[in-house]
């Protein structure tokens, strides 16, 4: 038996309570992103990344926009330590991007983190220590006063060591499990910090709130956020910045109600890895923005590409369900979904509308390399008919009746059910050229001659069972002759209730597709398709194979 008892509620309200962040409607513009990637991403992998994998990743975050990019703890390892040289030294950090580096407070941690930096044009020095509750009375065993004055020597030493090597760095200050502080201690330990830098609108201070462990629901994170934003000393001149951790599956949420409670800028990773569960996703918070009609400053337009570098650099596998990456995001294998994702790309297409409203699809997949084909109609024996005429008309021009696209869609799910798989477009296709073209049995015509009196005489050459006959019968059109034709000297009966038809390619030469639907006696309808250059041809054969289909199931029947 689970044992709920023993836990309790571990973090702190903030003392005083506005809540106008949740006045606010959607985040209406991009933070600065920070990738910890190379840091935080990095020393939650199995196997760590190799110098050559961290230098190829380091270029990727670059592609896609990252201005900010933490690239580890030079300290922590001799592999961190000779990344960061590497990249100075190789000068591989372009102008308009800063490197940030992170150090404990401790004294010859920050030394040798400097000594790691020289060189660098630019760097953020991210300097931390634990200030939670649990954490001063089990770990350190320090009071407040003692916690806070460990804050302040390692922001002193910061400010010494950049003077002494005349470099401009900017400062970052993280009062590491935030979330686990109470909130007015967190704000006087930060803003003791702040009195030391002294930031100015030129260099302006980081002040980073990461919930390394997440304790309570988003719009509590937000509370807290929007205290710190309230009561922190050179406001104007601070970088309020947030590191959500996704211990409760809320690293997103927490974000996005961080941001509207104030938050400038967001430090996490793709695809949200990190330790334990992870970091906030940043794919999915800048394409949450993007959905949202707000331009995120990071580039997915190759989705595929980041996703596979990723992967490959790292050694983690992206969902299948992942927001926006994952293979199986924009698929639809639902009847239902399928029909209404038809009707709204129909509609889109007819009304030339700019706006993306497509039902089920938040985003136009082809705005991050994804394509409609392969990634969002995909038939398997939950499918209807909605998806399968999507298909059978984007991939090879056939625009098949409302009716027959509902027989076409019961045959492909009955053999995707079957074969126990997905069917591919080719599957589908030839499953219809199986269905519903050339079926020749019992009932086969060879010829037919027509003449004009009194509306259409058909002479129609038919066989049946291997027996050659020759027909004349009238109609008020072709089609109609040779049906009329066909019902008197076979005594079949039907109707002729749907005919169809539409050219496959536009030239002089081009073929014409036609579609019959015939109701039987029983009230059931039977489905054909003629394919061929000329169009009488071509409804001939489709009425013809309705033909044999009926005759085939009346046969069952018997």
């Amino acid at each position: 038996m689970m044992n709920y008892r023993k836990y309790t509620r571990q973090y702190f309200m903030p003392p005083v309570r506005s809540m106008k962040w949740a006045e606010k409607e959607y985040v209406d513009h991009a933070p600065i992103w920070c990738s910890v990637d190379l840091r935080d991403g990095n020393q939650a992998l199995v196997v760590p990344m190799s110098l050559e994998q961290k230098i190829n990743f380091f270029k990727l975050l670059i592609k896609i926009g990252f201005k900010e990019i933490e690239v580890g703890f030079p300290a922590a390892s001799d592999t961190e330590y000779q990344f960061l040289r590497a990249l100075i030294e190789q000068n591989l950090i372009p102008d308009d991007v800063t490197i940030q580096v992170l150090t404990q407070a401790r004294d010859h941690i920050i030394r040798k983190t400097f000594e790691a930096l020289k060189g660098a044009k630019r760097a953020i020095v991210h300097v931390y220590n634990s200030t939670s509750l649990a954490q001063r009375e089990q770990v350190f065993r320090k009071s407040k006063e003692e916690i806070l004055q460990i804050a302040v020597d390692g922001a002193k030493l910061l400010k010494e060591l950049a003077e002494e090597a005349h470099a401009d760095y900017q400062f970052e200050y993280s009062p590491e499990s935030f979330t686990g502080t109470e909130v007015d201690y967190a704000v006087e330990v930060c803003n003791a910090v702040l009195d030391v830098w002294q930031p100015t609108a030129e260099k302006k201070a980081i002040i980073n709130l990461p919930s390394t462990v997440q304790m309570s629901m988003p719009h509590v994170y937000a509370s807290q956020i929007e205290y710190v934003n309230d009561n922190l000393k050179y406001r104007e001149n601070v970088i309020l910045s947030l590191h959500p951790h996704n211990d409760r599956g809320c690293g997103i949420s927490d974000a996005e109600m961080g941001l509207l409670a104030g938050a400038d800028r967001i430090e996490g990773t793709l695809f949200g890895n990190g330790e334990r569960t992870g970091n906030v996703d940043i794919v999915t918070l800048a394409m949450n923005m993007y959905a949202q009609g707000v331009d995120p400053k990071l580039d997915f337009a190759d989705m595929t590409d980041v996703s596979e570098s990723y992967e490959s650099y790292t050694g983690m596998k992206v969902d299948e369900r992942s927001p926006y990456s994952g293979a199986l995001v924009f698929a639809a294998f639902s009847g239902s979904h399928q029909d209404a994702i038809a009707k709204g790309m129909k509609y889109r297409e007819e009304n030339g509308s700019e706006i993306w409203t497509v039902p089920y699809l938040p985003i136009d997949p082809t705005d991050i390399g994804r394509s409609y084909d392969a990634d969002v109609i995909r038939i398997n024996s939950q499918s209807g008919k909605g998806g399968v005429g999507y298909i059978l008309e984007q991939h090879y021009g056939l625009k098949l009746p409302k009716k027959m696209r509902e027989a076409m869609g019961y045959i492909a799910k009955d053999a995707s059910d079957l074969r126990q798989k997905e069917l591919s477009p080719d599957e589908i296709f030839r499953l219809f050229k199986e269905k519903f073209e050339n079926i020749t049995v019992p009932y086969r015509i060879d010829e037919v001659h027509f003449k004009q009196h009194n509306g259409i005489i058909a002479e129609v050459t038919a066989v049946y069972n291997d027996k050659k006959s020759v027909i004349v019968a009238s109609g008020n059109g072709r089609l109609n002759a040779v049906s009329n034709a066909l019902k008197r000297h076979f005594r079949l009966e039907y109707d002729l209730v749907t005919y169809e038809e539409h050219a496959l390619e536009q030239s002089s030469s081009s073929r014409a597709i036609a579609y019959v639907g015939i109701r039987d006696k029983n009230g059931k309808i039977h489905w054909g398709a003629g394919l061929d250059v000329d169009i009488i041809r071509a409804s001939i054969d489709a009425l013809l194979t309705a033909v044999n289909h009926m005759a085939e199931s009346h046969a069952k029947q018997a």
